[in-house]
């Protein structure tokens, strides 16, 4: 059974950071697609990071690659989100999501067939 569970959301100050972690189970991370969502109150859901599981590439949404750091720990079979500087608009629901799709654009949320449940992250003074 393929599951997704996110952890370490929180609230955290204007300029803070935390980390996300996106634990598999069910399958090996390693060869799948695994993309970082997030989604505001109110909005759509908006592609954050993701990386390709054939060649390993990893995209991020251009606003916030100077802040955002995807990480993988393949022993563990779990993946990071690393965020730092974190600004009031970060608020919003983070997924991670999975796929092993031929030929399918990480960067999009409609590439996958697995998700998480989400984690909450809140930046506020």
């Amino acid at each position: 059974q393929v599951q997704l569970v996110e952890s370490g959301g929180g609230l955290v100050q204007p300029g803070g950071s935390l980390r996300l972690s996106c634990a598999a189970s069910g399958f090996s991370l390693d060869r799948y697609d695994i993309g970082w969502f997030r989604q505001a109150p109110g909005k759509g859901r908006e592609g954050v990071s993701c990386i390709t599981g054939v060649t390993k590439r990893i995209y991020y949404a251009e606003s916030l690659k100077d802040r955002f750091t995807f990480s993988r720990d393949n022993a563990k079979n779990t993946v990071y989100l690393q965020m730092n500087s974190l600004k009031p608009e970060d608020t919003g629901v983070y997924f991670c999501a999975a796929s092993n799709r031929m030929y399918s654009q990480c960067t999009l949320s409609g590439s996958y067939d697995y998700w998480g449940r989400g984690t909450q992250v809140s930046v506020s003074s």
